[in-house]
């Protein structure tokens, strides 16, 4: 059995900077960092000639085609893997939190799928297909943040530049001062939920008719140091 274990991450600053509306004008950033919050994938052989899903609830599908949850089976396509398999999703914040969720998602099951195929991969390679398989596989109207910070994990300024590259740069952080932000740091879960596709859809178009209006004004994001 492969297992994969994925952080959630929580941003400071720079959010909505990820979408192309934004960074193909000028470069976005975010700061961001994981927590340690995870979702957990395994991935293990099926003896029956069918592919079974677990998460909110259980499907079982006769060929990778019939898989009904979207990540599953673009991750399982990406990877080139079209077999007999038992694939299950747990996670310990719940879908529509605003905390990556989704993209921890795609990011550990790429992980567990090359685990499965004894390949270890590098966190770009990760973070880059997670990207391809939510933004242009599956249409979603989502930044690429997300992807970044799962992949490569911890504090990180995260910058996207208008050529479409993306650039991971580890905050150095002392011991001691992470754990001064932890035990000031105080996150709550408010039972509520959202849909983060239509937000963000919202946000990019009204990124686009605010640069319409005001061409002569932008916000530039400074790089630290």
């Amino acid at each position: 059995m492969i297992i994969s274990q994925t952080p959630y991450r929580v941003s400071f600053a720079g959010g909505g900077t990820d979408l192309p509306a934004f960074y193909r004008r000028e470069f976005g950033a975010v700061l961001s960092t994981t927590i340690d919050q995870h979702i957990y994938v395994t991935i293990h052989g099926r003896f029956e000639p069918t592919i079974r899903v677990s998460y909110s609830r259980t499907e079982i599908a006769s060929s990778l085609d019939e898989v009904q949850h979207e990540l599953v089976r673009e991750a399982m396509r990406l990877v080139e893997i079209d077999e007999p398999l038992e694939v299950t999703t747990i996670g310990d914040v719940p879908a529509g939190s605003g905390m990556g969720s989704s993209s921890s998602l795609t990011v550990g099951l790429l992980t567990a799928l090359y685990g499965y195929r004894h390949r270890v991969v590098s966190p770009r390679v990760l973070a880059e297909q997670a990207c391809r398989i939510e933004i242009s596989v599956l249409g979603k109207p989502i930044g690429c943040q997300d992807q970044y910070a799962a992949a490569f994990g911890g504090v990180n300024y995260i910058r996207f530049n208008p050529d479409e590259t993306v650039d991971v740069q580890p905050v150095p952080c002392r011991a001691e001062t992470l754990v001064e932000l932890e035990q000031r740091a105080l996150m709550v879960h408010t039972g509520q939920t959202r849909d983060a596709n239509q937000i963000l859809e919202r946000q990019s178009s009204a990124t686009v008719d605010r640069r319409t209006a005001s061409p002569g004004c932008a916000v530039s994001t400074a790089p630290p140091g």
